[in-house]
């Protein structure tokens, strides 16, 4: 008597040909990505994964694997770098879940603008676009891990923010191509605002294949480290400096002195008890950049040329027991250093809106200052100086978390809550756009990342009420 054939025994069968994984540690892997940087989601996510792991190499293979999954009505969940921390990587009804980094073409580069197939790595983007005389406009911390889909599906920020915004800001994502999942695959051109339809939804309503974005001219980017005597004199040089339009910049970081000791790599260059800013300035332009911080009275104690920092971002030189990318301490970069050394830290997501955004800075300090600390990442968003906030939690309670987001909120902070997988709850990071009516269209047997979007099947029985 023969076992009966399971649909992914079926599944299996029909994607013969592309690499397949079915291995508990390459399942593993791929089911996860950096909830657990929030003990609530570790909670809820940890032991959740996929059956299987595909990972197509070409748009034939994607369209096999889309095909397959609606006629199996197999659950699928696409992914990057992995590099998130909301558990949208993580699948909660098992399935398939799609590795994407292998999928990775360059399409074009040319001056202003550059289109990838969605799993090319950020890193890989900028080496490609450097010959160009490009680079992104901007890029997260985990600019050596990410993928350009993932960004555009889950990121928001990152390095180059202070000058060029967000992700999801009118002109930051030129062009999406969405591959839908049904019996017989689509492809979607998406632009102009019809971009937003699939931004920041993690997967759950079509395939991101390709993506086409706006360039800028490469500066050579030098890397400096200055101490402050408080935290917000700090926070008043990031502002002014985020503010100061002729001097071209691509990070503006500044940091409570408590985060100093979960850096141990900048150790060397901080100073007890003293604020902090991370920054990187045009090389021909950092003396300019000294006259601003000696009339902010900082102190500058570290300092990287262009052409070594360049090396150390590229993998091409490693400086001889030297911090690695300056980025890759700041934004949820800070999160990941502090976690590896106190496992009882967390984060939270704000945003201070402008015209009062230091006063909200210099409340929140105050109002926190025990089990909150602080470090700003400013940005320049619809012609306005804003910062924002990942700051590092001592975690206790989730009710004495919530009651901290519940007071900023109270206080005029916007809060984005990352301790959620539901989309629906995203905070200021909720986007804007039709995107259940898109997944009714993208996605019409729900089957991508089920779970992480709510009350679109009901909004769909409505709409045809």
């Amino acid at each position: 008597m023969t076992a009966p054939v399971s649909a992914l025994d079926r599944l299996r069968a029909d994607l013969a040909g592309i690499a397949l994984a079915d291995d508990a540690a390459s399942i593993r892997m791929a089911s996860r990505d950096f909830f657990w940087f929030s003990p609530i989601l570790k909670t809820e996510l940890d032991g959740r994964h996929a059956e299987l792991v595909a990972t197509p190499r070409t748009k034939d293979e994607l369209k096999r694997i889309a095909a397959a999954c609606a006629r199996h009505r197999m659950p699928i969940t696409i992914r990057g770098g992995g590099t998130g921390n909301y558990g949208q990587a993580v699948p909660l009804a098992g399935g398939l879940v799609v590795d994407m980094r292998r999928f990775d073409r360059m399409i074009f580069a040319r001056k202003g603008a550059a289109r990838f197939e969605a799993g090319a790595n950020l890193l890989d983007i900028d080496k490609a676009l450097d010959p160009h005389g490009q680079e992104l406009r901007f890029h997260p911390s985990t600019r050596a891990q990410a993928t350009i889909g993932g960004f555009v599906a889950g990121g928001a920020a990152g390095a180059g923010s202070c000058t060029w915004g967000q992700i999801d800001n009118l002109g930051a994502v030129t062009a999406l191509e969405v591959m839908t999942v049904e019996a017989e695959p689509k492809l979607i051109e998406l632009r102009g605002k019809d971009i937003l339809k699939v931004m920041h939804a993690y997967g759950v309503n079509g395939i991101i294949t390709e993506v086409e974005v706006p360039t800028a001219p490469a500066h050579d980017w030098a890397e400096r480290i200055v101490t402050f005597d408080s935290f917000m004199a700090a926070a008043r040089f990031g502002e002014a400096f985020t503010q100061c339009d002729g001097l071209a910049k691509k990070l503006v970081s500044i940091h409570d002195p408590r985060i100093g000791p979960y850096l141990r790599r900048l150790g060397p260059y901080l100073e007890e008890g003293r604020a902090f800013a991370v920054l990187m300035i045009s090389e021909p332009q950092a003396d300019t950049l000294d006259l601003l911080i000696a009339d902010h009275a900082g102190k500058v104690t570290y300092r990287r040329g262009a052409e070594a920092a360049k090396a150390v971002a590229f993998g091409t030189h490693t400086e001889r027991g030297g911090p690695g990318p300056l980025y890759e301490y700041t934004w949820n970069h800070t999160t990941l250093h502090a976690l590896k050394m106190d496992p009882s830290i967390t984060y939270l997501q704000l945003r201070y809106p402008a015209p009062d955004s230091l006063k909200l800075v210099a409340w929140a300090e105050k109002q926190f200052h025990d089990d909150v600390y602080l470090h700003l990442e400013f940005q320049r968003r619809h012609g306005e100086v804003v910062p924002s906030s990942l700051p590092l939690v001592r975690y206790t309670t989730r009710e004495r978390l919530e009651t901290i987001m519940a007071e900023a909120t109270a206080a005029g902070i916007q809060v984005s809550n990352p301790h959620t997988y539901v989309l629906n709850n995203a905070g200021w990071k909720q986007i804007k756009a039709p995107q259940p009516e898109f997944k009714r269209l993208a996605d019409p047997h729900g089957l991508m990342n089920p779970g992480k979007l709510l009350g679109w099947e009901t909004a769909g029985q409505q709409a045809a009420e």
